[in-house]
């Protein structure tokens, strides 16, 4: 995260705070982590402890995201990167039409806190979203929040994760790096 000179961080859907962890050791001077899972958020805030970096730096949310999302921008606040990592919004193709407006709020709500050249970090791991419906939903999400992006990077699933030809919903992890333009 140095090279894009990351310091205010969003880590949405954080859980136990493993991308607030690899923000902090990437240099953020600052980062929020929002889950509403609260045990988790102590977890996170364990690990920040345990990973040896000043508590100071790291802020543990418990509140729903979308709620959170609306807040922040009501404040005027402005992020130099924003993780969305959601749980599940569609285990089957039959529930991608709902899961898609999900995916398309938040990460409209996302574009709207990113500083111009900021990073989105948005991720998917909904079977019933394959990688394609995914990109043209972040696609669409841009364009209501009236910016621009460049992707940066697509990420997947790691090697060892198993997919087969018969079961294409394995290949369920997805997301994107993107880069919002400067106006």
């Amino acid at each position: 995260m140095r090279h894009f000179g990351v310091q205010r961080v969003l880590n949405c859907y954080s859980y136990t705070g493993g991308f607030s962890i690899a923000a902090l050791a990437g240099g953020a001077a600052e980062v929020t982590s929002v889950d509403s899972s609260g045990p988790a958020l102590e977890r996170a805030s364990a690990h920040v402890a345990l990973n040896g970096y000043d508590a100071t730096r790291h802020t543990a949310v418990d509140a729903d995201v979308n709620a959170t999302l609306r807040r922040l921008i009501e404040q005027g606040r402005r992020f130099d990167a924003i993780v969305l990592d959601p749980p599940k919004f569609a285990a089957t193709a039959a529930q991608a039409e709902r899961a898609a407006r999900a995916y398309k709020d938040i990460n409209r709500l996302a574009f709207g806190l990113l500083e111009p050249g900021g990073l989105l970090f948005t991720f998917s791991c909904s079977g019933g979203v394959s990688a394609d419906l995914f990109h043209k939903i972040v696609a669409g999400a841009g364009l209501d929040a009236g910016i621009d992006g460049q992707i940066h990077a697509r990420t997947g699933a790691a090697p060892d994760h198993p997919m087969t030809v018969t079961f294409p919903e394995g290949e369920y992890l997805k997301g994107l790096v993107i880069v919002k333009q400067i106006a």
